[in-house]
This record gives C-alpha cells, structure tokens and sequence, in this order.
C-alpha cells in the first residue's frame, strides 16, 4: 500500500469550499443562475488572490439554496473524500449559507445534510461530523446569530464550533460572546488562525477564544515562544499545506513549516481546506508531503492518529474510526 492510499482522517473543510466546479456548474444550470464570471476556461474556479477567492466562494453559495441542493453536496463531497481514501471528516458548516441564521431554517437543511452524511456512511465507509462555523468578515453579530444555531442543535453529530473567514477584520477577541454560547452548548472548538493574520492571531485564539484546535495555524513557526507554548498547551493545528501553497503563503511544499511544526513537539493534521479551489485532494497531499519530507507511511499513521485524537466526536465514534485506520 503506498502512501496515498492510506486510510485518511481530515479535520479541515469546508462545506462548500469542497463543492466540485461541475456540480456548482450543473446547479446554476438547472436555476438559470449566470455564474460564467467564477471559472477559467477549463471549467475550474477562478480567482487571483484570497480576497478574491473568498468572492468566488460566496458567488457559488448562490446556487445553493435548499437543503435538498446540501443534501445533493453533501453526497458529492463525501463520494469525492472516499475515493480519495478518507474515512472520517468533519466539515466546517455555515449557518449564513444554510438558512441565513434562521434557527428553523438552519435545523431543515441539517437534516438533509445529515440523511446524506449517514447514505454516504452506508455506500462509502465515511463518516462526518459538523462543526458550525461563524464568517468573520460577517462581523461579531452575526457569530453570535451562528453560535446561537450551533447551540441549538449541538450533540452527537454537530460536535464543534469555529470561525473561518478573512482574518484582517476585527481581532479573535471580538467573538468572544459566539465562542462562549457554544461551549457552554458543550461543543469543542477551533478558530482560523496564522495564516494570513500571522503568530499573534493564534496566541489570540487560544488566550481569548480558548480553542483546543486552531485551522491552519503555520505562522507560528515565527514565533519560538508561541511553538513552545502550543506544545504546552497541547493545541493541535489543521494544516492545509497545498492551500497555503495555492494562496502564496509559501513557495513549495518543501519550504512548507509543517514538518518543523512536527519536530518540534507541535500535534500537525492534514487537510484540503476547499479542495477543488486549491486543485488538491489528500491523495495528493500526503503525495506532495511525502517527497518533500521523505515522510513514510509511518509518519502518516501517526499525524492520523493524532487527529483521530482530536477529532470532535464521541467515544464509540473514535473507537469505530480507529478500526477503519488499522485497515493497512
């Protein structure tokens, strides 16, 4: 068994983010809706920069509009992550895409994402979970609107609780209020951090927020204090290293700080982010990865085990994951 066809675990992504372009493509046909704008010519999404990815991202949420489209996305997603040999996501899901906040709303399309997670389960061996997730260029009231909708429908299946969004507006501290109603809802957390807001913004998340998982987080790596302080504290950051690549936070994947995150005692995931955005898959991840960093299979087993380890799921749930891993 090579690398690439290990049994995955992925704690990074994004719901819509993961959207293939022909499905997106297929489902403004059938509504009528112009999204030509949102593509290269050989039909993949197209955008110059993370701003303007973040426009093309919400363009094509414009197209999902029921929770009969998420139920079709979800089932699509999931097809997409089993053949890439996953066997246990969790998917960052947005109330502001699902309902526009409206708790009733919201509670509609969870169930049809949860039919299709539990489909996908039966036909692909895959399981998922939900990590509701607040927009923070959206501003700090509507995280609250978002934290409110996760707290409602938090237990076994919608299991966290983040933020994702563009990291220059406002400061971790701002969404405090969201971070709070969710934990006292009982769900864990996870905050996008150290990508584009640099060290601070991940000591910020973990001091003011008190999150146990941070997305991507790679900028600490500038910050020795801040490295020493995640082993400490026992933090585990989702790593997207073909994302950071993509979006020019590094040149390679061999310049990439992953692996002397690693070294240096800090818990390193992997995951795609938005996948077909960033032409990757964690087929190729673990590919790119393991040239770069001669990382062989037992490298691999073990950052999985260390995200099954941090995985927002109950117990008989992780007992089950573990299972599916030891398939090697």
């Amino acid at each position: 068994m090579t690398i690439e066809d290990l049994p995955k675990i992925e704690l990074h992504l994004h719901h819509e983010g993961a959207a293939p372009p022909a499905f997106i493509r297929q489902l403004a046909h059938e509504k009528r809706i112009d999204l030509s704008g949102i593509f290269k010519p050989d039909g993949s999404y197209d955008f110059r920069d993370f701003t303007h990815f973040l426009s093309v991202y919400e363009a094509a949420c414009e197209v999902l509009k029921t929770p009969e489209d998420f139920r079709r996305l979800t089932l699509a997603i999931l097809e997409e992550s089993a053949a890439n040999g996953v066997v246990y996501s969790e998917t960052f899901l947005s109330p502001d895409f699902c309902g526009g906040g409206d708790v009733n709303a919201w509670r509609d399309y969870l169930s049809a994402i949860q039919d299709a997670a539990d489909e996908a389960e039966r036909k692909f061996d895959i399981t998922l979970r939900g990590t509701v997730t607040c927009v923070r260029h959206f501003g700090p009231e509507q995280a609250k609107i978002s934290a409110r909708c996760a707290a409602e429908t938090a237990g076994s299946w919608i299991t966290g609780f983040g933020m994702g969004g563009n990291e220059s507006v406002g400061a971790q501290g701002d969404y405090q209020w969201a971070f709070d109603c969710a934990r006292e809802a009982g769900l864990r957390l996870t905050s996008h951090a150290g990508e584009f807001g640099g060290p601070e913004s991940v000591r910020d998340a973990v001091r003011y927020l008190g999150v146990e998982r941070i997305g991507h987080g790679v900028r600490a790596i500038e910050d020795p204090d801040l490295v020493r302080e995640l082993v400490d504290r026992e933090i585990t950051l989702e790593v997207c290293p073909g994302s950071n690549v993509v979006l020019g936070l590094f040149p390679s994947f061999d310049t990439h700080p992953i692996a002397k995150l690693r070294d240096a005692g800090v818990r390193v995931t992997v995951s795609t982010d938005d996948p077909p955005f960033f032409h990757t898959t964690m087929r190729r991840e673990y590919e790119m990865l393991g040239k770069a960093f001669d990382w062989k299979a037992e490298d691999f087993a073990a950052i999985n085990h260390t995200a099954l380890a941090a995985a927002f799921c109950d117990e008989d749930t992780r007992a089950r994951v573990k299972k599916r891993l030891e398939r090697t």
